[in-house]
């Protein structure tokens, strides 16, 4: 019997600087967060089907972000940075209360109209 000693990590680095699963738009970072929240790679696997990666695939991507979790530390925490920078950019804007306020009225409206 031979062992294999390497495995192929399905992840690849975007264009924006994102990493994300072959094949796929599902982010490292959905991945990595579901896991810190103590969900297992099947529930993962099942949040984000695909046919470009299989529960084995977020195994791995867990694997390897355990064995190299100071550097994708780094990188989430850059991540993060960058997203709540977003986000306060567009809080900041004048209408923003206004267009959130007139969106959760549609929501409910239609949640409503769902329920009858």
């Amino acid at each position: 019997m031979i062992l294999k000693t390497t495995q192929k990590i399905p992840l690849t680095l975007w264009q924006d600087g994102s990493i994300r699963v072959k094949g796929s738009r599902l982010l490292l970072d959905g991945i990595i967060y579901a896991y810190r929240q103590g969900e297992i790679p099947e529930s993962i696997f099942d949040s984000y089907p695909s046919d470009a990666y299989t529960v084995a695939d977020i195994y791995a991507i867990i694997a390897y972000y355990l064995s190299n979790k100071e550097k994708f530390d780094k990188y989430l925490a850059k991540r993060e940075k960058a997203a709540e920078k977003i986000r306060k950019e567009i809080e900041s804007k004048s209408d923003y209360k206004e267009k959130t306020s007139e969106l959760r009225k549609k929501i409910l409206a239609r949640q409503k109209e769902l329920q009858k």
